[in-house]
């Protein structure tokens, strides 16, 4: 999986691409599509980290030395469970 700021960063190259007025329909289609999967890897990649957020907020003591916070394995295709191990 790429990090969010690798695929934040070429979701806006696509986009400015997109934009250009000499682009032909074909590569704006592709861009597009392109475009298209990243949005969704980046909206999965925010409902794990979002999942993560709650786990921390919901612990009465979430960084203390004998209760670190231990995370499900998420996967894209899978919901956020936001449950503790």
């Amino acid at each position: 999986m790429n990090n969010f700021e690798e695929n934040l960063k070429k979701l806006e190259s696509l986009t400015s691409d997109i934009k250009r007025s000499d682009i032909s329909l074909e590569d704006a289609l592709k861009d597009f599509e392109e475009g298209i999967g990243l949005a969704k890897e980046l909206e999965s990649q925010i409902n794990e980290i979002e999942g993560k957020i709650q786990i921390l907020m919901n612990e009465p003591n979430p960084m203390e030395k004998d209760n670190p916070p231990q995370f499900d394995d998420f996967s894209i295709n899978e919901e956020v469970k936001g449950t503790r191990k």
